[in-house]
């Protein structure tokens, strides 16, 4: 076990790493893990992880669980970076990649984050587990709290996809559907966690799934040959995975696996939810919460997210930018990725398709440089959005006859 301490993303106060820890006791901000990374980077090198596991758990020493017994796992991670030539010839981009997270188990990248997250929940000894989730979230969390053992309360606004809200109630979590937003069923969780007994699992209101989340770094760097990318899209709602990267490079500096160089961090949000965008072109450091939030991607629809300044500070740092699509535009970007290349990205993915275009056009994406796109999840999910513009988009054909052409006559 590698884990030195928690410690506060912001006021920096440490934590004992063996105690169930929610935010920060002082300032209410998220508590990240570190690593003893001096005494890994003796006995870890970059060529011993060639014959591990092909999934997330191949970099073990770099993920807090302290018992093999107690990993909660079902083959998440070590997802493929497809080089997308025909989406790339399209856009203009000769060196276009998708990291495909659709492949994950429950179909979705929160399987990483749930999965170390209810590996430390079964460690520490919880047995009720409570989260908001907008869909997939809820989806992991249900399913790895069933291959534990552990009790799933889920809170999801009342127009979740109903693929989402049938997913957990089949893995037998506790579902509540209500009125509102994310930001709603958050404060219902809040409000009644110490009364019935759950651990709170919200988005960076723990230390453990930005961990699962972060091998989203760990593997780019290792599917690129430890060369990253020159630029990263990213679809943002609570961001965790953008701010999980951005801690995963800064750990395979401190160990030697990777150079300083560092890609820059494109957070996308949709442009009727898109807290990160307005705080990022106000230049403020932390983002005021939208009202009256609406996005068909569910994923995106986060008026507020408790690691704001996280990820605008690995934007800035990362000479990065922010920027928003409209409901349009994503899905048109995973119909264009659909027919493409064969990948059918949720409405998340979808968006980084159209940033991308946008980028492009304004000079700040060169046309020579390596670029990865972030597909989160599957479009199997969002099913009626995507029927909704099939049937738009799709023009009607005249009945044909049934009858050959010699009985027509």
């Amino acid at each position: 076990m590698h884990v030195k301490n928690l410690e506060c993303s912001f006021c920096h106060r440490e934590y004992e790493a063996r105690g169930l820890h929610n935010v920060c006791t002082e300032c209410g901000k998220p508590l990240l893990v570190r690593y003893d990374l001096k005494r890994i980077a003796k006995f870890v090198s970059r060529q011993a992880l060639y014959a591990r596991r092909a999934d997330m758990w191949r970099y073990r020493e770099l993920l807090p669980v302290r018992r093999e017994d107690n990993i909660v796992t079902l083959g998440e991670g070590w997802t493929p970076l497809i080089h997308t030539k025909a989406l790339g010839a399209a856009l203009g981009v000769k060196e276009l990649f998708v990291k495909d997270e659709s492949l994950n188990p429950t179909q979705s990248f929160k399987a990483r984050g749930m999965s170390v997250a209810v590996s430390m929940a079964k460690e520490l000894g919880v047995k009720k587990l409570a989260a908001p989730s907008a869909g997939n979230a809820g989806a992991a969390l249900a399913a790895y709290c069933a291959h534990a053992g552990l009790a799933a309360y889920l809170f999801m606004p009342r127009d979740t996809p109903r693929a989402n809200v049938i997913e957990c109630e089949v893995m037998g979590a506790h579902v509540t559907l209500m009125d509102g937003l994310i930001t709603d069923c958050g404060a219902e969780v809040a409000r009644r966690k110490e009364t019935e007994g759950w651990f709170e699992v919200s988005t960076l209101k723990e230390p453990y799934r930005v961990e699962g989340k972060k091998t989203l770094g760990y593997e780019i760097a290792e599917q690129s040959s430890w060369t990253l990318p020159d630029v990263i899209i990213y679809p943002t709602g609570g961001g965790t995975g953008l701010v999980g990267m951005w801690k995963a490079f800064n750990e395979l500096e401190q160990l030697g696996w990777i150079s300083e160089k560092r890609p820059r961090m494109i957070s996308v949000q949709a442009a009727g939810c898109a807290p990160i965008v307005r705080a990022f072109e106000a230049g403020s450091r932390f983002a005021e919460e939208v009202e009256n939030a609406a996005t068909v991607a569910a994923g995106l629809r986060v008026p507020k997210a408790i690691g704001d300044f996280l990820i605008l500070d690995a934007i800035r740092e990362s000479s990065g930018t922010a920027i928003t699509v409209t409901d349009d535009e994503l899905i048109e970007g995973a119909r264009e990725m659909a027919r493409t290349e064969g990948i059918f990205a949720a409405p998340e993915g979808g968006a980084c398709v159209p940033a991308l275009r946008k980028l492009l056009a304004r000079g700040e994406v060169k046309p020579d440089e390596k670029v990865v796109l972030f597909n989160t999840g599957s479009g199997i999910k969002y099913l009626e959005a995507f029927e909704k513009t099939l049937k738009a988009h799709t023009p009607r054909a005249k009945p044909k006859s049934v009858l050959g052409p010699a009985l027509r006559q």
